[in-house]
């Protein structure tokens, strides 16, 4: 009688696959079982333009002029080229300072906060404002605050003119806001092209000091120094700097024309 010795082993599993056993091939049966792939989430494009390669020092330069010339300060640095070379010089320090603070308030603080609580609503992605479907309600404040100012100005008896400076900033508002439904125009062209023009028209009419020409050609430097910003930088394209030259300067210098 045979003698059966397989009580007296372990089981060893076997390394050969045990065909049939649960009718899968071996490669698949030993195949580890892999974590589901996440689905790829879609990036929201940023409304920040990317940075433009070349010298960071050219970038940064670009980036400060820009700032330094935003159109909410044009306003501030019309009024102070008014008091210091049109026939409104005479007025005394204490009178000039009272205007700048009260134009600054007007067209810099005012719509500065509005734009800062547009921001944290979410209507608002950049404080920079430099996508164009962000710009409607900013333009719509900056263009009630320059018509106060032109309110307030003809209240305190300033020349006709110094008002209609700022209802030429406020015209040059509105057509860049029917424009930028369809394409977006530089604002910042827009608002020293429309420093430029009054520059002329103190020359014309305003009893101009001596250096009047001196501080036009530099104005024109800057200006097209800060054209050539916005294009570097990558917020405009030549085309949107030279139609907001055109804007603010036409605004400005026609409307400045009424008597």
């Amino acid at each position: 009688m045979p003698l059966d010795t397989t009580s007296y082993y372990p089981d060893v599993p076997s390394s050969e696959p045990e065909a049939g056993r649960a009718g899968q091939p071996r490669a698949e049966a030993e195949k580890p079982d892999l974590p589901a792939s996440e689905p790829i989430q879609p990036v929201k494009p940023s409304s920040q333009p990317e940075e433009p390669e070349g010298p960071r020092w050219l970038t940064l330069v670009c980036n400060i002029l820009s700032w330094v010339l935003v159109p909410l300060l044009m306003p501030v640095y019309g009024v102070m080229l008014i008091f210091g070379l049109s026939i409104l010089d005479i007025a005394p320090m204490p009178t000039r300072v009272l205007f700048t603070i009260i134009v600054f308030a007007f067209n810099v603080l005012i719509p500065m906060g509005m734009v800062i609580l547009l921001k944290k609503a979410g209507l608002v992605d950049d404080i920079g404002l430099n996508g164009r479907k962000e710009r409607l309600l900013p333009y719509i404040i900056t263009i009630l605050c320059l018509g106060a100012t032109a309110w307030f100005m003809s209240l305190k008896g300033a020349p006709l003119w110094m008002s209609m400076f700022f209802i030429g900033g406020a015209v040059a508002g509105v057509i860049n806001l029917v424009v930028n439904f369809y394409w977006k125009i530089s604002a910042h062209s827009a608002g020293i092209a429309g420093i430029v023009a009054m520059l002329l028209r103190i020359m014309r009419d305003g009893f101009p000091e001596p250096s009047t020409f001196s501080w036009l050609i530099a104005v024109i430097l800057l200006s097209g120094l800060l054209g050539a910003a916005r294009v570097w930088l990558g917020r405009h394209t030549v085309c949107q700097v030279l139609a907001g030259y055109a804007v603010g300067f036409c605004s400005v210098f026609f409307i400045t024309l009424i008597h």
